[in-house]
């Protein structure tokens, strides 16, 4: 079954040696505001799921980004959310802007990639298994692609 394809990204400060990711809070829906998550959306028919990275980090946080390496989640389209949609995730680095809270989000946060990065704000729970995955990839050091 094809999912409805979501991507996002999970923005660092350095792909050499991060220590710190930016995490966004939703503002809307009602059932997901005042949790936190990665910023991304939908990939829009005929656009490839690069491009739909790039558009919504424009139009979200208003930043132009490097893409690193893909956060590889179980799935074909990686990490299920629910029934509907599967997240594609990728680390970034902001390449151009300062990140502001323009589409979606209320409030963004610096937060440490340590062990406490999935207790520190409250995340959305399909997002939770992707924040463990994303801290064991950067505590290996496998944040840039190698492509």
């Amino acid at each position: 079954m094809q999912l409805k394809q979501i991507v996002a990204v999970a923005i660092i400060d350095s792909f050499e040696s991060p220590t710190k990711m930016l995490a966004a809070r939703r503002n809307r829906p009602v059932e997901l505001a005042g949790l936190w998550e990665f910023p991304g959306g939908k990939v829009e028919p005929g656009e490839s799921q690069i491009d739909a990275v790039h558009r919504e980090l424009r139009e979200e946080l208003g930043v132009q980004l490097n893409l690193g390496a893909e956060i590889i989640g179980p799935h074909a389209q990686g990490w299920v959310l629910n029934e509907r949609a599967a997240m594609r995730v990728w680390f970034a680095t902001i390449s151009e802007g300062t990140p502001d809270t323009l589409d979606g989000h209320d409030q963004l946060a610096w937060l440490g990639l340590d062990d406490s990065l999935g207790t520190v704000v409250p995340w959305i729970e399909a997002d939770a298994p992707i924040v463990t995955a994303c801290l064991a990839q950067a505590h290996a050091g496998s944040t840039c692609s190698t492509a």
